[in-house]
């Protein structure tokens, strides 16, 4: 009865409390606004705008109404990620999460202030060349704090005024975009409301104490209950976690833990836990330990944040190996851990593949599988997503993830479990490589088989550094003739270096024959060692990704330079993905699977672990590594191809439409094997299949040239997603799959604003809260149909009917489970 009547009373103090309400102080908050303002953060923000409106991609910004003070515009600005590596900055500032305000002064100038700033950019051990272990001891000084690496998000907790907070994540505030789920901002506003109801705060003394110090609280919102993340979080341990007290400043100044600590205390966040070491030796044997055991304090962890200051450099260091701040600046840097958390995080991802494309070994990518536990997991999620698909159906919104990963993880502590795990074997990365036949290698070719846009280059340019590899790339031959010249580069190579990479996208079969044909007569013999970038995912995926960098690394290019306008650079892409031809084991000696969607970082580890184990090479050291990464994000082509003047611009959009990434034969297959299906159905489907007219590029068209001027301000809205450098991603649900004698199509429901994407200034949701209806009503793809005769249009005709009159003796349907799909909206030609 006690616990009640003190929920009770929490409950109507939060509902009491609003950020929004009005107070008699904040009319006069104008002068305590201005004197909030200094020369040194405002000349910041005057430069992030010139940067801004100079080079969009490298710093954009977004302004959202305070929800405290809707009259107060708030501006968050983002930095392009890729840029943080870069030696020196493009950036003014390296913080990761800053809001300003503009402030109008009693001269009626306008000045700005910075109400929240989160930490600078931090990197792992061995990322960048000032976190090796050797650039940390020569440039940090003691005391070095060790906190516990929160697996949530970020919240920023700032005094908007004197008496009004603003709460944001790491670049937004206020509502989600469509409204349809809270955001994370509002569900970290909630919690706070709660420890402050819990203590016997208020905002508003919140607030007073933040704008005195100038300070940012940063907390981690972990609940599981609102987001999974890979790590579980207990009841005791769900809420907002508090690791830092920064400076609303243009330098990185953030207080000590214990001062951190005690705020923590005195205002009812969680404590993040620490330690404190006093030298770098100790870090990295107190770090190696911990990273062995994969738990501290008896918990699985992802890893820590180590913070420290930095020192006077040594006078005979290189300017790369120094830490970006001046002496005595605030400085952090992590150590993160593969294990357990990259397993449990493998787990995740290959679940919602196995939902997405159908429960089969065959559909997880061979990357994903080099772990024996991974390999027993699959089997297991496989059995029962057949058994029960229904346990699954929040998965792919990020819910009973960890419950998922228990359950398999009891089920391992079992006697059948534990057989299972034993006789399971590590599915190695490289494929092909068949040791009892005794066969003595010489020489190695490294054979990069790619689509433009994976990293290859990058990966190259890393390993040459890091083992002295030779290195040629077919992008330098400027010639109408290239490839005998490449060929000649690479044997050539191979009279100086023992391993040669041969730098080409060798996406096709006779590429490979080539390099083959032009080593034959080496004896003892060439080896081929190929880094098989497998498109093992939906085309419109593949070509995203790829697109996304191409753009990213914008003319830094031979001949492939990103043009976000007549998007030429998307259609050598596509290009590249309809003639690509898959690699088979007897092309090469041995093949490794690498991943498209992994990052530079894990790339180079992958194709490192392969050369040490292949090729005998010694492991390179951290500090190693982490200079290769360097020298790779740095590099730049010294040869370019000009422009072809002649070149042919790309067709205009014929239509405009969601490209869905999707593959529909994998996810189609796996629903027609199923038990409801009728043998009609599964006739008609078998049938496209056999005669190769089930769709390879599926889209969802949304106005075609022929609707034209009627559905103008459509077509212009569509053009306007289009022409973005980046555009938005949406997603939307397969609902049902209906066919008559004709065609096969599949229905569209729940268009939507993808989260995986930051939707900048809303543009997404303004195109799909004003799709009109009717257009909403015929939304499908197009699954295939009978032949050529019958055209594809017919298929909108179809949804539109069965919509209307639903299965009869000319039209059939088929529900389909939890099938949601992403995509962008295309000017599509044909």
């Amino acid at each position: 009865m006690a616990e009640a009547a003190v929920d009770r009373e929490l409950s109507e103090r939060v509902q009491g409390m609003s950020l929004s309400e009005e107070t008699p102080q904040d009319k006069n908050h104008k002068s305590s606004l201005e004197d909030k303002v200094n020369d040194e953060d405002s000349s910041l923000v005057e430069e992030l705008h010139r940067i801004s409106k100079k080079s969009p991609k490298l710093i954009r910004s977004s302004i959202y109404s305070a929800p405290a003070d809707p009259s107060m515009q708030i501006r968050s600005w983002k930095m392009n990620e890729f840029k943080y590596y870069d030696v020196p900055s493009p950036f003014p500032t390296l913080a990761r999460g800053l809001f300003t305000h503009e402030v109008e002064t009693k001269s009626e100038a306008t000045r700005h202030r910075i109400v929240a700033r989160g930490y600078d950019k931090f990197f792992n051990i061995g990322e960048v060349p000032w976190t090796t272990w050797a650039s940390l001891e020569a440039n940090t000084r003691a005391p070095y704090t060790l906190t516990l690496k929160s697996n949530g998000c970020i919240i920023f907790i700032a005094a908007l005024t004197p008496e009004k907070l603003l709460v944001t994540s790491k670049h937004s505030l206020g509502p989600a975009a469509g409204g349809t789920s809270r955001s994370h901002a509002e569900v970290g506003e909630g919690w706070l409301r709660k420890l402050l109801a819990k203590k016997g705060k208020t905002e508003a003394q919140l607030a007073s104490v933040l704008w005195e110090k100038n300070w940012t609280a940063v907390a981690e919102l972990c609940d599981d209950s609102f987001e999974e993340h890979v790590l579980p979080y207990a009841p005791e341990k769900t809420g907002l976690h508090l690791h830092g007290l920064n400076e609303c400043t243009k330098a990185f100044k953030t207080m000590d833990q214990h001062t951190v600590d005690e705020f923590a205390e005195e205002w009812g966040f969680i404590q993040t836990p620490s330690t404190v070491l006093k030298t770098v030796p100790e870090v990295k044997a107190f770090t190696e330990a911990v990273g062995k055991s994969g738990k501290w304090k008896g918990e699985a962890l992802e890893g820590f944040v180590v913070r420290t200051h930095v020192t006077e450099p040594p006078e005979a260091q290189s300017s790369a190996r120094a830490p970006p701040y001046p002496p005595g600046s605030s400085f952090f840097f992590k150590v993160k851990f593969d294990e357990p958390y990259m397993m449990y995080r493998d787990w995740r991802e290959v679940t919602k593949v196995l939902l997405s494309k159908g429960p089969s070994e065959g559909n997880v990518p061979k990357s994903k599988l080099r772990r024996p536990e991974t390999k027993m997991y699959v089997k297991w999620v496989i059995g029962e997503i057949i058994r029960d698909r229904s346990q699954f159906a929040e998965f792919g919104k990020g819910k009973g993830i960890i419950k998922t990963r228990e359950r398999f993880l009891q089920w391992l502590e079992t006697e059948q479990g534990s057989k299972a795990l034993a006789t399971t074997g590590e599915i190695p990365e490289e494929q092909g490589l068949q040791k009892q036949d005794g066969k003595k290698f010489g020489k190695t070719i490294i054979v990069p088989v790619a689509i433009p846009g994976v990293g290859k280059t990058s990966v190259a340019v890393a390993l040459a550094h890091v083992f002295g590899f030779g290195h040629t790339q077919s992008d330098d031959v400027h010639a109408k003739k290239s490839a005998p010249i490449f060929i000649k580069n690479v044997v050539g190579l191979l009279k100086q270096h023992d391993v040669v990479i041969a730098d080409k996208n060798n996406h096709l079969k006779q590429h490979r024959d080539q390099l083959r044909e032009a080593v034959k007569g080496f004896d003892p013999p060439v080896r081929l060692m190929a880094l098989n970038w497998s498109l093992d995912r939906p085309m419109a995926s593949i070509h995203r990704i790829c697109s996304d960098r191409v753009t990213q690394r914008g003319d830094n290019h031979q001949s492939l330079r990103a043009d976000t306008l007549a998007k030429t650079h998307e259609e050598v892409l596509w290009m590249f993905l309809r003639t690509a031809e898959e690699l088979t084991d007897s092309e090469v000696d041995v093949s490794v699977d690498m991943d498209i969607e992994e990052n530079l970082e894990d790339a180079l580890a992958r194709a490192i672990d392969a050369c040490v184990r292949i090729l005998g090479v010694p492991r390179p050291s951290p500090e190693q590594v982490g200079e290769a990464l360097a020298i790779a994000r740095g590099y730049a082509p010294t040869k370019k191809k000009a422009d072809d003047p002649k070149k042919k611009a790309p067709p205009k959009p014929r239509y405009f439409g969601i490209l869905a990434e999707l593959d529909v034969d994998d996810v189609l297959s796996a629903r027609m094997a199923e038990a409801d299906v009728s043998a009609e159905g599964k006739d008609f489907f078998e049938k496209l299949k056999s005669n190769k007219r089930v769709t390879k590029r599926p889209h969802v068209t949304i106005v075609h040239s022929k609707a034209l001027p009627a559905q103008q301000e459509l077509w212009d809205r569509c053009m306007g997603l289009h022409s973005l450098a980046v555009p938005p991603l949406l997603s939307f649900r397969l609902s049902r799959l209906v066919w008559n004698d004709r065609i096969m199509a599949v229905v569209v429901s729940d268009l939507a604003v993808s989260n995986e994407e930051e939707d900048v200034e809303n543009k997404a949701l303004d195109f799909v809260v004003k799709l009109p209806p009717e257009v909403k009503d015929r939304l499908h793809i197009t699954v295939g149909t009978r032949d050529d005769s019958v055209p594809p249009v017919e298929a909108k005709d179809l949804v539109v009917e069965w919509k209307k009159q639903g299965d009869n003796n000319e039209m059939n349907s088929l529900e389909l489970k939890d099938v949601w799909v992403k995509g962008r909206v295309k000017g599509l030609a044909g």
